[in-house]
């Protein structure tokens, strides 16, 4: 039986765990950059369907981390607020620099 997460605090490390190949943690940075960019996009211009790109981009760029690189599967599927959560406290501390880009 897959232990059940009772908080984000706990779940964290796990989500890190499936995230140690650089190139992996590159594609999750990229595609949720890419995601913040067509948002502010999309709402500048009134572009109102270029919001269904967002989690194309989002979890299109992460999954070919996860299949390619890091050869696990993706915890979105098992755990999806808690990894959507995830992504971007991993996109933060790579801007912050705790986590290598």
């Amino acid at each position: 039986m897959k232990k059940k997460y009772q908080s984000f605090a706990e779940f964290y490390p796990f989500y890190l765990s499936q995230h140690e190949n650089r190139m992996c943690r590159r594609l999750h940075f990229t595609g949720s950059l890419l995601v913040l960019l067509t948002l502010a996009y999309c709402l500048y211009q009134a572009f109102w369907s270029g919001l269904l790109l967002l989690p194309v981009l989002g979890y299109g760029f992460a999954w070919i981390g996860h299949f390619f690189f890091e050869k696990n599967k993706p915890a979105t599927f098992t755990y999806p607020l808690y990894s959507l959560l995830g992504d971007w406290v991993m996109f933060k501390d790579i801007l912050l620099r705790k986590i290598p880009f």
